[in-house]
């Protein structure tokens, strides 16, 4: 099924509207909290319910190793298995088996389980049958994720590579007994920071057809301005009545950034992560709880969102938490930094809905950028 998109309102480059997908549909723009194995970390999916998340990724990678793509299967798919009724959607796993440094070749990747070490190949073909038995409503394509910066030849072999195992992930998609069923499959544009190779990879990928349209390679090393000229490249070639999706970002500053230039949808282990460390999301910008200087704040970690699922507990409270290594601490503060950012996108959206994005976007980059 082609997951259809909606437009509702535009303003400028940016624009609101709805994801349709076999499992269910989602606003737009959307964050997309990352549920590595099956779960974010420290938070149920009843926590992510209450939060207002529509959207869970799961991490290919770790779930095709533990539990094993036969036990997802077999429980009903990620959903039913996670107790979640929402949308989900898996990466391919190609990220993260590429920070493994694995032996790569045409016909794919080789590379050692950094659980017990045994030795697994994944294809174009078995990234599409996994996902499909892990049955999440939206699987990614195999792709190659070089680390920027990069030079050329780096960069034109993983877009010749993306190119030729995206057609080969596609037909296996489409030759799955029930996969395209009930699944939508999204292509990922590379190219690195170049334009041109940007430009060539977008083209080549709407040559065979998905789904959705997801930006990789973004992300991982370059600054943002770098970024910036070559997305606008791709979002202008994409169509207009499908989603298009930025993969691996979830700060503030970057996120208005896409979204003016057209981007639906985004994810990032940026808030949990930050939120297991120490570090929270506020109206005036990031603190570090760590730092001495809130050992007696009886503030709440931001006054200005009286709405954070940790509002009733002080900066004091919540740092000796951490700094007793209470597992209450990073669990309040995951779901703090959660509320907030998805708290961030509402408001990011009602300013589009209400034409008033620019000005949105210049606060927001004053404080973040």
């Amino acid at each position: 099924m082609r997951a259809a998109f909606t437009t509702a309102t535009t303003d400028g480059g940016a624009r609101t509207g709805r994801v349709d997908t076999p499992g269910g549909s989602f606003a737009t723009p959307c964050f997309m909290p990352v549920g590595t194995r099956g779960a974010v970390r420290h938070l149920s999916s009843e926590d992510l319910v209450d939060l207002g998340v529509e959207v869970v990724l799961g991490n290919t990678y770790h779930l095709m190793l533990r539990p094993g793509t036969e036990v997802v299967r077999n429980l009903g798919g990620l959903g039913k298995f996670a107790g979640w009724e929402g949308v989900t959607l898996t990466d391919s796993g190609g990220y993260q088996i590429f920070s493994l440094k694995p032996k790569v070749d045409d016909s794919g990747a080789t590379f050692r389980s950094s659980y017990d070490g045994s030795t697994h190949v994944l294809t174009p073909e078995t990234a599409a049958s996994v996902q499909a038995d892990l049955g999440a409503d939206i699987q990614m394509v195999l792709d190659v994720c070089p680390a920027l910066p990069a030079d050329e030849p780096v960069l034109r072999r993983a877009v010749e590579r993306t190119a030729a195992w995206a057609a080969r992930g596609r037909r296996a998609f489409l030759d799955h007994p029930d996969a395209a069923a009930r699944q939508c499959q999204f292509g990922i544009v590379q190219g690195g920071v170049d334009p041109v190779l940007r430009a060539e990879s977008t083209r080549r990928t709407l040559e065979v057809g998905f789904d959705g349209y997801a930006v990789g390679g973004m992300s991982v090393g370059e600054s943002r301005d770098e970024m910036l000229e070559p997305l606008a490249v791709v979002t202008s070639m994409l169509p207009s009545d499908q989603p298009r999706y930025f993969m691996g970002l979830g700060d503030p500053a970057g996120l208005v950034e896409v979204v003016a230039r057209g981007i639906d949808m985004f994810d990032c282990v940026l808030p949990t992560r930050h939120a297991r460390h120490g570090t929270v999301l506020t109206t005036g910008g990031r603190l570090n709880l760590r730092n001495a200087r809130f050992a007696r704040d009886d503030l709440p970690l931001d006054p200005a969102f009286p709405a954070s699922p940790a509002a009733r507990w002080s900066r004091a409270y919540l740092r000796h938490l951490l700094m007793t290594d209470e597992p209450t601490g990073r669990r309040l503060l995951t779901l703090h930094n959660l509320a907030w950012l998805l708290d961030f996108v509402d408001r990011l959206r009602v300013a589009i809905e209400q034409g008033r994005f620019e000005a949105f976007r210049t606060e927001t980059l004053a404080v973040w950028g």
